[in-house]
């Protein structure tokens, strides 16, 4: 089911991890799908289990999957796939200001201030 590209630009966990991300969003995994445990992908790529478990802990802090002690790793039915895409592009309309030089306190300032007028138009 995964590839890696062992001379690829990406880390190996990186490709984990996006191969992952594009199967949820295509609908290919869907929420609450049992994906193998870090011990049979690394047995299946013949590759170290600390490289799957960087990219399960990557996406696991990005939404897209969650671990049941002893039960296994799961696509997280938290995020329906429009929400995914929806992150997706805000993430990369704030990749894209960032590589604009605009700082991390000025993303801040900005998403602040648009909390500010939705609760001011809220409050009235």
């Amino acid at each position: 089911m995964f590839l890696i590209n062992l001379q690829g630009k990406d880390s190996i966990y990186e490709q984990i991890r996006s191969q992952i991300e594009k199967f949820i969003k295509a609908g290919i995994l869907k929420p609450n799908d049992k994906l193998p445990s870090v011990r049979n992908m690394a047995l299946e790529l013949g590759i170290n289990p600390n490289t799957v478990m960087k990219a399960y802990q990557e996406l696991e802090k990005n939404g897209y999957i969650y671990t049941l002690n002893k039960k296994g790793v799961f696509v997280s039915s938290k995020l329906e796939n429009k929400d995914i895409k929806l992150i997706d592009e805000a993430k990369n309309m704030l990749k894209t200001l960032k590589e604009e030089g605009f700082s991390k306190n000025e993303l801040v300032d900005i998403l602040t201030d648009l909390y500010k007028e939705e609760d001011n138009v809220n409050n009235q």
